[in-house]
């Protein structure tokens, strides 16, 4: 077995470079300066990705006299939110299904709430000027099976029972939007994804809070969380922030309470990047409308345009490493780049010759219903929001509404939904958790080959209401 650090082997992959696209960018900002001493707040965040940095900025938004502070234990965006691939969707749920599945009772509202967030998000990038290339295109999920076909026809009738505007697209319609042998037909549901640059997003919004007044310490890990009578210490390595409320938004990263870490599995997801097309490359694609694109497998790829016409392509692989690791050396692993650059060129074989400049890898904090969950402690002075499964360049706004909701002890439309009042199932301790992570992927491969019938373990885990995805 070849080491996790071992060089890719596809001859595409010989010049890519091991670095994130997005982050590999010279309009990144400079660095804010860690803490290097104590301070008191109003409020205090702990991470500096997307989800810390809508609260900060609508905390503000709520109440511009608000001491406001945000320690991020590396730079704004180096993590989850400056590695993923730019896809900025209304479901707050991880997906109508899975919305339809868990909350079926609420879903007219999750939906409602979730377009007016991604509307927000797309008023804010506008108001602010935050030069991010979002685009509103819509996502297509792509068959590439006759059984995933039929599901999505039969999905589609549900989606527009509560309001979705998509369209079928049968075996030639497809090709006729993207050109690959591959396709079998795909589902366009229009209006509820904008692809976007999520690192120059969060930049953005890195830049709106400043100018607002909140004070950023990047560099900056929080080591420890304690109560102080009516308040709350966090400790780093130079210095301490005492706060009357504070807010996790530490993502896949070990979580500083213990009661939240058997409910975060991190998982790792890979992505390549390719040069820019020619535009003869480009035509024979087609993609004239440059929705984000997913396979409707079991173990899925995403892919999108960038603005230089590159081809994001990530998925499939998502590993987890026992004991719930987190790692930089595990962002780069050569057999799922080699993996990956072969179903490119099985998907657009016309694109032949083209090869990938960035290769990466990043943790995403998966939970066990896969949407994002909230949690309260320290008399409610405390809250969090972890879960996002890899939808949360979209989701992390809504995420930040509630747990400032939350901490100011307000009752709300967020507040009052069982999606926010309940808690995913807890992961198992290790080595059970480890063990049933394998079994899964291993029947989740098996029922991509076998028309997508599941087998009695994902039929289990599907009345339990637990699983994972890839």
């Amino acid at each position: 077995m070849r080491p996790v650090t071992d060089a890719p082997r596809h001859p595409a992959l010989r010049d890519a470079a091991p670095a994130v696209f997005w982050l590999d960018d010279p309009q990144a900002p400079p660095a804010q300066p860690p803490l290097v001493s104590q301070t008191e707040c109003d409020l205090a965040i702990v991470g500096g990705g997307f989800t810390g940095l809508w609260t900060a900025l609508l905390a503000k938004q709520r109440n511009p006299a608000l001491d406001v502070v945000v320690l991020e234990a590396r730079r704004s965006a180096a993590a989850a939110s400056g590695r993923n691939g730019g896809f900025c969707d209304a479901s707050l749920t991880h997906g109508f299904a899975n919305g339809l599945s868990r909350f079926a009772a609420e879903l007219h509202t999750l939906e409602r709430l979730g377009v007016e967030n991604l509307d927000a998000i797309e008023s804010t990038v506008r108001d602010h000027e935050i030069d991010c290339n979002f685009e509103r295109t819509g996502m297509v999920d792509v068959a590439t099976a006759s059984w995933q076909y039929a599901d999505l026809i039969e999905v589609a009738e549900a989606m527009r029972a509560h309001g979705y505007r998509v369209d079928v697209l049968d075996l030639e319609a497809m090709r006729a939007e993207v050109a690959s042998p591959l396709y079998q037909g795909g589902l366009w549901i229009h209006d509820r994804t904008a692809i976007v640059n999520p690192a120059r997003l969060a930049w953005g919004l890195r830049r709106v809070c400043l100018d607002a007044g909140v004070r950023l310490h990047e560099n900056t890990a929080v080591t420890r969380l304690s109560a102080e009578t009516e308040r709350i210490r966090l400790t780093t390595a130079h210095g301490s922030v005492v706060a009357r409320r504070v807010a996790l938004a530490t993502n896949a990263d070990r979580p500083l309470l213990k009661r939240l870490r058997p409910y975060i599995l991190p998982v790792y997801d890979y992505v390549l990047v390719t040069e820019p097309l020619t535009a003869v490359q480009l035509a024979s694609v087609g993609w004239s409308n440059r929705q984000g694109l997913g396979d409707s497998a079991n173990q899925f790829h995403y892919y999108r345009l960038t603005a230089d016409s590159r081809i994001l392509w990530g998925g499939y692989d998502a590993i987890y490493h026992f004991g719930n690791r987190v790692d930089p050396r595990l962002e780069q692993r050569a057999r799922t780049f080699d993996k990956l650059a072969g179903h490119f060129f099985a998907t657009f074989p016309q694109l032949s010759g083209v090869r990938f400049t960035h290769r990466w890898g990043g943790a995403i904090d998966t939970c066990s219903r896969f949407c994002a969950f909230w949690e309260t402690s320290h008399g409610g002075r405390v809250a969090s929001s972890l879960g996002y499964t890899g939808l949360g360049v979209g989701a992390s706004r809504f995420g930040a509404q509630v747990m400032l909701d939350l901490l100011e002890g307000r009752r709300t439309e967020r507040t009052a939904l069982r999606m926010v009042r309940t808690r995913p199932l807890p992961f198992p301790t290790e080595p059970l958790r480890f063990g049933i992570v394998q079994l899964t992927r291993w029947s989740l491969d098996r029922a991509d080959h076998n028309g997508g019938r599941r087998n009695l373990w994902l039929r289990a885990l599907d009345l339990a209401g637990v699983g994972f995805d890839s």
